[in-house]
């Protein structure tokens, strides 16, 4: 389990790599990808965005979704040597239902 508890309305989001393959069954590197969504485990959460009156808002995803998230936008950390999103809610785009 990760030892880390993202602030505020981020969440902290492991990658879910799937391979690529085309239909005559050649296996894609990740650096032909272009422009494509990610996709991942939401792992933690933080308690919320804060709102400019004191109030917080709750996140929208919980801990075990599916989430797709936008390609460039959350930022990547690694924590004890595995690869990690830290993805402001902004950032996540749905959740595999």
């Amino acid at each position: 389990m990760v030892k880390l508890k993202p602030l505020g309305g981020k969440a902290l989001v492991k990658p879910m790599k799937e391979e690529k393959m085309t239909k005559s069954g050649i296996v894609l590197p990740d650096t032909a990808e272009k422009d494509e969504l990610e996709q991942g485990e939401v792992m933690a959460i933080g308690d919320g965005k804060l709102m400019d009156n004191g109030t917080r808002v709750p996140m929208s995803v919980k801990v075990g979704d599916r989430v797709i998230l936008k390609k460039y936008g959350p930022d990547k950390v690694k924590i004890e040597g595995e690869e990690y999103y830290i993805a402001e809610e902004d950032d996540i785009v749905g959740v595999v239902i």
